[in-house]
Order: C-alpha cells, then structure tokens, then sequence
C-alpha cells in the first residue's frame, strides 16, 4: 500500500505531525497523480491522507530528502554539543593551563614507559570499575607530568570528567574554609571519574598540610574511584614512610595503584640544553 494511501491510528498522528514541524516547502516539489505533494528530487510524498475524528485530512510528511537533511542537523547538533561539553571538561578539570599541551600527539616516544599511559586509556573502563589508578614515581624532568597529562586529556576527548592538579594547589582553596566548604571542595574533586594529583611530596610537611593531604586521599580512597600520583620520591620511601601519618596517606594510594617507574634521560635538562645552544646560536 502507498503511503499515501495508508491511514494512521490515532496513537501515531501526534507524531506524524511533530516530525514534519519546522519543515518547510522550498518549491523544489510537484503534485503527483493522487493530489499530493511530491519531492522533485527523491520522489518521496511530503504529504499524506489520513482519517482524523471521522474525516479525511491531508498532513504534512517528510520525503526522503527531509529525513536526511533532520538526521543531518541532529548529528551536527550533537557533535556540538559534544565539542563544548569536552571543552567544558578540559577547562574545568585541567588546573594548569600547561597541561592541556600534554597529549599523546606530542609522544616523542623516547619513554619506553609511555606504554602504560595507552594501555591505561585503552582500559579505561575496566580500570574505572576497579578503581584502579597509578602511582608514577621517578626523578625530576623523566615524564611523569606529560604521561598523566596525556591520560588526562585522552580521556577528556572521551568527555570523561577528570581533575588534574597537585596539593600545592588544593591546600590554597583549603586554606582558610572550614567545616561543610572544606568538605565541598573535596567532595567536588569525587565528582570527577578520575583524579590527578601532580608532584606528591613537594608540599610543605606542617600539620594543616599533612591532615588535609590524608582528607583529599582518604575521601577518594573511601569513594573507590582511582586516582593517578606523579611524586619523585622514591618507591621505598612510599613503601617504608617515615612516620605514622605519611604511612596512612602512602598505605592508601599503594593499595590501588599500579607503580611504574620513570627513569633514565630527564626531558626537562635535554630541552634546557637546546633552548640554551639556540640561544647562543642566536646571540653570538
């Protein structure tokens, strides 16, 4: 039967209707042999006849054409909106502007433990699901910062919510709140599928230090949600802490976390070496 020619049940009108608003009659059409509007590219009926209340109407349709043009705009729209929340998520959860170039485009592919940050993303959803983050130790200039950065912001495109930033940081929103702010701010850093802390062990070692660093850790420990921790202190530090309270912090990021080790050339002196040899290639 035609389409044309087919009569709607009542539960099916409404939508008929509701599809074609908005959708207008451009002229590129002709009426065909049964009185009914026609697309002159597709073919396709932009009207029908229907029985309405006892009486038969004539109702807008989409042809063939339309279809594709709506779908066409839908997945535009969705694409943008898709693009603005990813950017939203990169604005908001990246807290150095620094880290939004950490991505694994930028991979010289010098560190061979690079591995781990593609095997992480890969794996994401199970990691997710485990709670399980990692802990990447290892000396000043090795990569640590570039590969969570990289972890980050792939996961970011995914428009997964991260949080990237270091103690430093957070003790300066802490510092001066009490009671339920304090507990808001750390309870905004649980809101995020994935937590990054920078540089663990940098921050001063005072009492207000030490307690909010076990809050922040505790808090995401207790949420089972992972975490990643770049720290140069060695892994027999974390593992044998001096103190009962830097025990309690490490004892909790050791428990979920997978340990990988950055070593060997430190980026950060090579890139001071050439920026010094283009500077004397410059001036001299």
């Amino acid at each position: 039967m035609s389409p044309a020619n087919k009569m709607l049940p009542p539960g099916e009108q409404a939508a008929v209707l509701s599809a074609s608003a908005g959708i207008l009659c451009t002229g590129d059409e002709y009426t065909g042999p049964d009185g009914l509007r026609c697309c002159s590219y597709c073919h396709g009926h932009r009207e029908m006849r229907v029985r309405l209340l006892g009486r038969e109407r004539i109702v807008p349709v989409l042809c063939n054409c339309q279809v594709e043009e709506r779908d066409k705009r839908e997945q535009e729209m969705k694409l943008r909106d898709f693009q603005l929340k990813r950017e939203r998520l990169r604005e908001e959860g990246l807290e150095d502007k620094g880290y939004y170039e950490y991505c694994f485009a930028k991979d010289n592919k010098r560190n061979p433990q690079m591995k781990h940050a593609y095997t992480y993303v890969e794996n994401w959803d199970r990691m997710k699901a485990e709670g399980k983050g990692l802990l990447i130790w290892g000396g000043t200039g090795t990569g640590k910062s570039f590969m969570a950065g990289c972890i980050a912001n792939a996961l970011i495109d995914q428009c997964v919510p991260v949080m990237m930033t270091n103690f430093a940081r957070i003790l300066n929103k802490i510092t001066g709140t009490f009671g339920d702010e304090r507990n808001q701010i750390i309870s905004r850093m649980n809101h995020n599928s994935l937590l990054i802390i920078d540089d663990l062990g940098i921050e001063r070692n005072t009492d207000f230090a030490m307690e909010q660093i076990f809050n922040v850790i505790d808090s995401r420990y207790r949420s089972r949600k992972p975490m990643i921790i770049c720290t140069n202190l060695e892994l027999s530090e974390l593992k044998n802490p001096q103190d009962v309270d830097h025990e309690r912090i490490y004892s909790r990021i050791l428990e979920h976390s997978i340990c990988i080790k950055c070593n060997g050339i430190s980026f950060r002196e090579e890139n001071a070496k050439k920026t010094m040899e283009e500077a004397v290639k410059v001036f001299r």
